[in-house]
């Protein structure tokens, strides 16, 4: 069965001018698949040997703490890339775990494969140089939020930014990924109601 690969070619064309006839090319080898609501998708200390786009749903990354507890380091909402991409591009273990939050649906190639697209389509280098800049710029702009804003200015942050991700993420996730506890969480929310 032929998967239309629409969504992952809208993704390309809305972050920069390309042609479809290139994006064709770059999606060329990438295979659809599925996984159900809390299945991993990449597990720590594996060597992440494919990159994903999701198309469909919603998945964190985590680490564990010296208590052993989950903190949520990362909540991707489609349509976006998921990766360890240190791992994937330098074949070093994952640092962290990721784990799908829904029902998620996914595009999946290889390695050789991007290192193929990335040495003979010049569009795909602009892109994936695109990609990490954004990334970074993301990483960036969440490092300084922790270390500068209370907990209740990220929590209206992120309800500003992505209010989706409320109607579908579990709010221990959420409050994980805020770096408070769930009971800090609901206090938060009952000030806002109250308001």
């Amino acid at each position: 069965m032929i998967m239309n690969k629409s969504s992952i070619n809208h993704y390309f064309h809305s972050l920069f001018d390309i042609q479809e006839e290139v994006v064709g090319k770059i999606t060329e080898t990438f295979s659809h698949f599925e996984l159900k609501a809390n299945e991993v998708l990449l597990r720590k200390d594996e060597v992440s040997t494919r990159t994903f786009f999701l198309e469909k749903g919603y998945v964190r990354s985590f680490i564990l703490n010296e208590d052993n507890e989950e903190i949520t380091t990362n909540i991707y909402a489609a349509p976006c890339f998921v990766n360890d991409f240190l791992s994937f591009f330098r074949q070093q273990p994952a640092k962290e775990t990721y784990q799908t939050i829904t029902a998620c649906s996914f595009w999946e190639t290889g390695l050789e494969n991007v290192q193929h697209n990335f040495h003979n389509i010049p569009e795909f280098r602009e892109f994936s140089r695109l990609l990490f800049v954004l990334n970074y710029y993301g990483i960036h702009d969440r490092l300084i939020e922790m270390a500068s804003q209370k907990a209740s200015t990220r929590y209206f942050n992120l309800m500003k930014k992505h209010p989706d991700i409320f109607q579908h993420v579990p709010l221990k996730v959420i409050a994980s990924y805020l770096g408070i506890k769930d009971s800090s969480l609901s206090r938060i929310r009952r000030d806002i109601n109250k308001m």
